[in-house]
């Protein structure tokens, strides 16, 4: 009673300082992070943060982690890129920038989201001048829903086209084959750079219908099948979202798991099949002399940063569900490990098939070993279509791209509708709503992709909308967190989470390593940038400003929103510059800050 009268008393007297003090102390006991200050409206904030929507269950979060982090490139590139470049002498780069830069990266999200309980704009009450960067990420994910839905409707395509007793790919008696359409029964004919496999024709023509557009510039009309299969991704993508983790939470179940289930299938399959072991084999072989090679690093480091999806403000959105007291450090290196796992695993599986297909039609494995679309689209179809009852096998390797591209497509979404909810408090009431006008916005920019010329829309989607600016953006992120913030109060965050602070070596990662290491990564990314291009088309100068617009488009809230929030505030530059730097939670202490800035810049 006693202590009650008196902290009564000194609120009275000094109510922020006080407030201030209790919020600590109920941040040490209770799941929530919000931080009270004298202002009125920092009460209400603190009510919705302990009203915040939380995980049904532990493993909903983990599987939505790595059902978002376990995509389609896991399978289409890092195969690929570990057996161009020496095989098993590629793990030496990936591994190094896995410890050096990704799992830093992917732990300091998980802990920014965790600790603030907000989405990626709304965390940037840390240090409300870099919130530019939140919008910055929120855009890339919008930017990349245009085209990755498209993916996941061209398996959806494919999947229904594989209930039929022959496949559409595999002879070229169809409507759509042109007259270069050779069997790869004609060996002669493989090495005839005038000649098309069935397969690479069916997804040409047959699917994309590429044929009759001449370009960026002749789109034509939005294809109905594509559009169809588009649609019920969108469908399945609403009703997946519209009541928040408690209903993506139950989906991850089905889709975070299932392409483990049907990868090991595929491998029992692939591993008995002649040709196999060469194939697997190719995809091991160490050449340590491809270390010498400059771009073996940097393809490495590029596979890191991209595979993670540390930069999309997903890892922020979801661990912003979870309970204060959470040890998202555990969960940092379980969900970064199993990705990566995930990706060397899935290596046997496909040069298991590739050795097969290569010994079958007598080529070799370079002929037929490729990444991206090709892959999952022409080279691994070809050799489901020579197995015995390869209807059933494409049905089954289909649904696995389907529920890698789902669970990923879902948490790009929530990272956007996360954002904009946590930043504009009026759509809370209206999540339902809100989820429906952003799905819907992005099937009406999609319908760009499944036109007849759609594919290049795609590509030039797919080159800028999350290359250059996410590097950037994750730039932005980590200087913002470890120089601005300091990575003592963070340390000091993450310790009032799980009970003791991150180790020197993360701290060093956080302040030094990773920064260093996203910058060097974004001079590369601008030094080595090549206009885009889809096998013999290259895209007109107006498409490549176009493509740069859109990656500057995102990149500019940066600054945008920096000259926004110092032209915003009153006072001198300095004062302005003080409060916008200084912690929200911090503001009453912003004259101390005030002076103790200008004491920096005179010095």
């Amino acid at each position: 009673l006693n202590v009650h009268i008196t902290v009564h008393k000194i609120a009275t007297w000094f109510p922020s300082f006080v407030e201030l003090i209790l919020v600590k102390e109920q941040n040490g006991v209770q799941f929530t992070s919000s931080t009270l200050v004298a202002s009125a409206c920092n009460e209400t904030a603190a009510s919705v943060s302990d009203e915040r929507e939380t995980w049904g269950k532990k493993i909903d979060f983990l599987l939505s982690v790595i059902g978002f982090a376990v995509d389609l490139a896991n399978v289409w590139r890092f195969p690929y890129l570990c057996y161009k470049n020496g095989g098993g002498a590629f793990l030496v780069p990936y591994l190094f920038f896995m410890v050096i830069a990704g799992m830093p990266l992917f732990y300091m999200e998980l802990a920014l989201g965790q600790y603030n309980r907000e989405g990626a704009a709304g965390v940037w009450k840390i240090c409300p001048i870099f919130k530019g960067v939140g919008f910055t990420v929120i855009l890339i994910s919008l930017y990349v829903g245009f085209y990755y839905n498209v993916i996941i409707s061209w398996a959806l395509f494919y999947l229904f086209s594989s209930f039929t007793d022959e496949l559409p790919w595999v002879h070229c008696n169809n409507t759509w084959n042109s007259p270069n359409c050779s069997d790869w029964a004609d060996n002669s004919s493989v090495n005839d750079i005038y000649k098309v496999t069935p397969a690479q024709e069916y997804f040409d023509r047959g699917v994309l219908h590429i044929q009759d557009s001449n370009g960026i510039d002749d789109l034509g009309r939005p294809r109905w099948q594509l559009t169809s299969c588009l649609a019920v991704v969108i469908v399945v993508l609403y009703f997946s979202l519209w009541k928040g983790v408690k209903t993506s939470g139950k989906v991850v179940w089905v889709t975070a798991t299932m392409p483990y289930v049907v990868l090991t299938v595929l491998l029992l399959r692939g591993v008995t099949l002649p040709g196999a072991i060469d194939g697997i084999k190719a995809y091991l072989s160490v050449d340590f002399l491809r270390l010498c090679d400059a771009k073996v690093w940097i393809e490495a480091a590029t596979q890191i940063c991209f595979s993670l999806g540390v930069g999309f403000g997903v890892l922020i959105a979801f661990s912003s569900y979870n309970k204060f007291s959470n040890n998202c450090y555990r969960d940092a290196i379980i969900t970064s490990s199993i990705n990566s796992l995930t990706s060397f695993f899935s290596g046997f599986v496909v040069f298991s098939f590739l050795g097969y297909l290569s010994q079958k039609h007598n080529v070799a494995l370079d002929k037929v070993a490729r990444d991206g679309a090709g892959l999952v689209f022409v080279i691994y179809p070809e050799a489901i279509a020579t197995l015995p009852g390869s209807s059933v096998w494409a049905v089954i390797f289909f649904i696995m791209l389907l529920t890698l591209g789902i669970d990923s497509a879902m948490g790009g979404m929530e990272s956007v509708i996360t954002g904009l909810i946590d930043e504009f408090k009026f759509l809370h009431k209206h999540r339902e709503l809100f989820t429906l006008f952003i799905v819907v916005s992005t099937f009406l920019i999609s319908l760009f992709c499944v036109t007849n010329g759609g594919m290049y829309v795609f590509t030039l989607l797919d080159y800028f909308a999350a290359g250059t600016s996410i590097l950037f953006g994750v730039l932005i992120e980590a200087i913002g967190i470890a120089w601005f913030y300091g990575v003592d109060r963070f340390s000091d965050d993450i310790e009032e989470m799980i009970g003791h602070r991150p180790s020197r070596y993360w701290r060093l990662c956080w302040k030094f390593v990773s920064p260093c290491f996203l910058l060097v990564m974004v001079i590369v990314s601008f030094a080595t940038f090549h206009p885009p291009t889809y096998g013999t088309y290259t895209f007109p100068p107006w498409a490549t400003t176009v493509g740069w617009c859109l990656a500057m488009s995102s990149m500019a809230m940066v600054p945008l929103y920096a000259i926004y929030k110092l032209c915003s505030l009153p006072g001198k530059f300095c004062d302005r510059l003080a409060y916008a730097i200084t912690p929200e939670t911090d503001h009453h202490l912003e004259g101390k800050q005030t002076n103790e800035l200008k004491h920096f810049l005179l010095v």
